[in-house]
């Protein structure tokens, strides 16, 4: 079959994330990047077209402009879905727009700049019939897919404590006063929305810990505060987690961790043992035990599972990374494309992309953990939606 075509918008010259987008997208052979409005500049998006190769009129000055010329187009060229990789606030109009232009949606996180455009979005996925997912990318790691089927098949035990960090050191100093495009819009209340630091990167750690875990917080209580002065939006917090099913745990999150880079871990403990898991050393997952020596568990080996197994692309010793789990999202995202529109089932080894669900409650935990610390009453539901 040919390649699933793609639009992206946002991720132009400039931008982080998007030229992450794009090597994830790129990587298995399987997605082609055929337009873009890549720049709410118009200018800024031709060029960007023009840098990645695009035929000039397949880069648009706006996406309202991509979305109507797309859908002009015979159904063997028009984009399949839109990759969206602009900051928060542009997430929900551009995702209600190509929904109702009749294109899937693959977005980056946070999925919405609130809540209630969450809950707007997940009624236009009912409305359109549509695909939605969500690049919550440490779950593609195929060390934390082994972990949650691990825990899935009750070897650890019933879940008792779940530990999750993530150190940052980016924002201990005021970025956002220099040229760091980044840091400017991740501190803007219009273009971030409510939280920095747990809107940021907090909301990955809750998301992780409720996929390796397999349960569901159901209360938090929140510490958050702005250590920078002159700082509207946090940099750095503390929740402290309560599950369904009566574990506990603890969310740390920080943007102002001197030396920190990207030290997301986790670690989840039952009453038969424990695991570990880094983000930095993503190749090497810890099972901790009472009775026996620890072990250690290395992507690759003949030993995973085949969820595991499935998101491997090279032998152990050969090092995998962040872009092989971006790229194991995409892949995912790319095969309930095509299952979509064949008829045909998706491999259920390696579709697992998170959807509306896991975005909402993102939203959710972002909104209660600023409410949370804003309050004086200890505890707060975690509200289903």
């Amino acid at each position: 079959m040919p390649k699933v075509r793609m639009g992206m918008v946002g991720g132009g010259e400039g931008a982080f994330i998007g030229a992450v987008h794009r090597m994830a997208a790129a990587l298995d052979g399987e997605i082609e990047l055929v337009c873009g409005a890549f720049s709410s500049d118009a200018d800024r998006s031709r060029r960007s077209g023009a840098a990645l190769y695009l035929p000039p009129g397949r880069v648009y000055d706006d996406y309202h402009a991509m979305i109507a010329a797309e859908a002009s187009l015979p159904a063997d060229q028009r984009m399949q879905f839109v990759a969206i990789v602009t900051p928060n606030h542009q997430h929900f109009p551009v995702a209600e727009a190509a929904l109702r232009g009749g294109f899937h949606v693959l977005s980056d996180k946070p999925a919405t700049l609130d809540l209630a455009e969450a809950i707007k979005l997940k009624a236009v996925l009912e409305d359109t019939g549509l695909l939605y997912g969500l690049t919550h990318t440490y779950t593609g790691y195929p060390l934390v897919k082994e972990a949650r089927a691990r825990v899935a098949a009750g070897q650890l035990g019933e879940v008792r404590k779940v530990v999750v960090e993530y150190p940052q050191g980016w924002l201990a100093t005021r970025e956002e006063d220099t040229d760091n495009k980044q840091a400017a819009w991740r501190l803007d209340p219009a273009r971030a929305g409510i939280s920095s630091c747990m809107g940021d990167i907090g909301v990955h750690a809750a998301n992780l810990a409720e996929y390796v875990s397999g349960v569901s917080i159901s209360e938090i209580c929140s510490d958050l505060t702005a250590f920078v002065p002159g700082r509207k939006l946090d940099d750095d917090g503390a929740v402290l987690l309560r599950f369904d099913n009566g574990a506990r745990g603890i969310l740390h999150a920080s943007q102002v961790c001197i030396g920190e880079e990207n030290a997301l871990s986790l670690r989840v403990y039952g009453d038969r043992g424990g695991l570990e898991w880094r983000q930095q050393e993503p190749n090497t997952l810890w099972l901790k035990w009472a009775d026996r020596p620890t072990e250690m568990l290395r992507t690759g080996g003949g030993y995973l599972g085949p969820e595991a197994a499935a998101n491997t692309r090279t032998p152990m010793g050969h090092p995998e990374g962040y872009l092989e789990a971006f790229a194991n999202i995409y892949r995912a995202f790319a095969g309930q494309v095509r299952a979509r529109e064949t008829g045909q089932p998706a491999d259920e080894r390696a579709s697992d992309c998170p959807g509306i669900d896991e975005a909402i409650r993102g939203m959710t935990f972002i909104e209660q953990a600023v409410a949370a610390s804003a309050s004086d009453i200890k505890w707060h539901a975690f509200e289903q939606h």
